[in-house]
């Protein structure tokens, strides 16, 4: 009797664990498989927040199909203090494991508002916009210009609020004047920017920044990015190159940043540069003359007069031999690695194509027809250099 009971409990015994196992694999698998989400959604995660209170919303929002085993799982994988704020784009299908380790990682906020400044070569502007979680393309919902424009109600009203991302973007060309400037505009930035960084040391690159953030971490943070960019291209550079020193790449990098805006045609430009240094030849590049005059500090705003083309100044490559004495602008990585990985050309002028980029000679001959042809564009648009030219290696002897 006694042995018949031991064998049946026994036999209980083992269905039970087997069930157990059972339940314990399929919770296994509802963790790790794809979840229900339909449409990728937006997550806020407040500061304080609990893993259950994070299951609930999921939960709510249709993410996951059990908020018990999502919180099983991440106390499981030991995430379950390693919460952090913010907002985040929980993809469509996604799994419970995965979503543990998007809102436990840490990082970027990846969804909701964005207040992005913009720092550009003619203006800086406020951009507030919003991810759209179902198209994950973001919305602009207000523009201004903070050094013309008073800061409209829409964007005080997400200012304040401190799930809000504050970015801050350089573009590429910009001077280290205009950034400086342009950060003193700033109202969610703090302190004295200090004094304006050297030219071409400033990294454009996107900046998530936090309120209250001193400018001047900010501009150092961007000096670390373009030192470090500098430095690989530097090891990474072609051989034979007329570059004693990092600095000098940097100079021709601005030169090849403010001639065009073609990404593809960054090497080609830096080859001509390159090609008439090693003939002897002056470079002859507007943007040089025109950061002569304004030292940087704006945009020329007009044509180059033939008087200013035939003034000497140290950077008017028209009157000087080689390089100017310093960079011109804050040149992105993509200039850094032409100037310093340019394309093996045998051209030594470009002018203005009318389309954007721009065409290449080889002759004078050849450049005098491509000019010929910019002006006959330049002439059907209405348009006219008063005197000037800034479109490029125009001339040359």
């Amino acid at each position: 009797m006694w042995r018949a009971i031991a064998s049946n409990f026994l036999t209980l015994a083992i269905v039970i664990l087997v069930a157990v196992g059972g339940v314990i694999a399929w919770g296994q698998r509802q963790y790790v498989d794809a979840g229900p989400l339909a449409n990728p959604v937006c997550l806020r995660v407040e500061p304080g927040s609990s893993m259950g209170r994070v299951s609930d919303n999921l939960e709510a929002q249709g993410a996951i199909s059990s908020g018990y085993i999502f919180r099983v799982g991440a106390d499981y994988e030991k995430k379950s203090g390693q919460l952090k704020a913010g907002s985040f784009l929980v993809p469509a299908g996604a799994s419970m494991q995965s979503i543990v380790d998007l809102v436990t990682r840490g990082g970027q906020s990846t969804c909701g508002t964005e207040i992005n400044y913009r720092i550009g070569v003619l203006m800086a502007e406020v951009v507030v916009r919003e991810l759209d979680a179902a198209t994950n393309r973001y919305v602009e919902k207000v523009k201004f210009n903070p050094a013309t424009e008073a800061a409209p109600d829409a964007y005080r009203a997400v200012a304040e609020d401190g799930d809000t991302r504050l970015r801050v973007t350089l573009a590429e060309g910009a001077t280290s004047w205009q950034v400086v400037d342009a950060l003193k505009r700033a109202d969610f930035l703090a302190g004295e920017p200090g004094e304006v960084p050297a030219e071409g040391m400033l990294a454009p690159d996107s900046y998530e920044v936090k309120r209250g953030e001193p400018r001047a971490d900010l501009l150092a943070e961007m000096q670390r990015r373009q030192e470090a960019v500098l430095a690989e291209a530097w090891a990474n550079r072609a051989q034979s190159l007329p570059y004693d020193t990092p600095e000098e790449a940097l100079i021709m990098a601005s030169l090849v940043e403010k001639e065009t805006g073609v990404a593809t045609e960054r090497g080609r430009v830096a080859s001509v540069f390159l090609n008439r240094l090693e003939q002897g030849m002056r470079l002859q590049t507007d943007p040089t003359v025109i950061y002569g005059i304004t030292k940087g500090q704006g945009a020329l705003g007009r044509g180059i007069r033939a008087s200013e083309l035939r003034r000497p100044t140290p950077y008017n490559t028209y009157q000087i031999d080689g390089l100017p004495p310093g960079p011109i602008a804050n040149p992105g990585r993509e200039s850094i690695r032409a100037a310093l990985n340019p394309d093996q050309t045998d051209f030594l002028y470009f002018v203005a194509d009318g389309s954007g980029g721009h065409a290449f000679a080889r002759t004078l001959d050849e450049h005098n027809q491509n000019v010929r042809k910019w002006r006959e564009i330049e002439a059907s648009r209405g348009e006219s250099d008063q005197g000037g030219t800034q479109t490029g290696t125009q001339t040359g002897n």
